[in-house]
């Protein structure tokens, strides 16, 4: 662990929860859930009002995916995008990824997360949570492992957001530089599979197939959040 510890705070990554604990949490996690802009992008919206992801991104959260389903000896992790906003792109992610589901409008996550998590039966516990802003918190105050994605302009925030144990870990690496693909591979590293996703993926070995096809198989869920909760798109 002391050599993934020194790898990611050269990186400029900060350790919240020390690496023994988080290692421990992550043991547990079964799905993986992402904000949107600020997390996948830097939170820049085109004349259309879309923002962007990056295909270095998109690996991250395929092989996050695939280690998990190793650590759980063949059980897919849930996979979702929880977003304050609708936007198309998001929305492309989660459809040529087979990520489980997609939530647009959400105005108070926590209650998204709790019908995320009824779907799925899960628990708080069992979430990993990348985030990067206020919207985020009744998320984050709950979940089991929290990727906070950093940005130097908001230094109130994060001082609140540390002082308070809303995050587990802040990525050296800021929003629109590939943040996701940071707080990927050190959940792979942390939980011992970083090395065995890259060689089953390198040479296509079975695990990873059967891995692939699994995914392949999740049709996601396109919600939008309105007052009386989510609703399908």
């Amino acid at each position: 662990m002391a050599d993934i510890e020194k790898t990611f705070t050269a990186l400029g990554g900060q350790f919240v929860t020390p690496v023994d604990a988080l290692t421990e949490k992550l043991k547990a996690v079964r799905a993986i859930v992402f904000d949107w802009d600020g997390v996948f992008n830097d939170g820049i919206k085109t004349e259309a009002g879309s923002s962007s992801f990056s295909e270095v991104d998109s690996m991250g959260t395929n092989l996050l995916r695939f280690g998990l389903w190793l650590h759980h000896g063949g059980q897919l992790p849930v996979a979702a995008i929880i977003t304050g906003v609708i936007n198309t792109l998001s929305e492309t992610l989660v459809r040529r990824e087979h990520f489980h589901a997609s939530y647009s409008q959400a105005k108070h996550k926590i209650d998204v997360l709790h019908h995320l998590l009824k779907q799925h039966n899960l628990q708080p516990h069992e979430v990993a949570f990348f985030f990067d802003d206020a919207l985020d918190l009744s998320v984050s105050e709950v979940a089991g492992v929290r990727i906070m994605i950093r940005r130097n302009a908001n230094p109130l925030f994060m001082q609140y957001v540390l002082q308070n144990g809303l995050a587990d870990y802040v990525t050296g690496s800021q929003s629109g530089q590939f943040a996701v693909r940071e707080g990927c591979e050190l959940l792979l590293g942390l939980l011992g599979q970083f090395d065995n996703v890259m060689n089953e993926r390198l040479r296509y070995f079975p695990a990873y197939d059967q891995y692939y096809q699994q995914r392949q198989a999740v049709e996601p869920s396109y919600w939008i959040v309105g007052p009386n909760g989510p609703e399908i798109k």
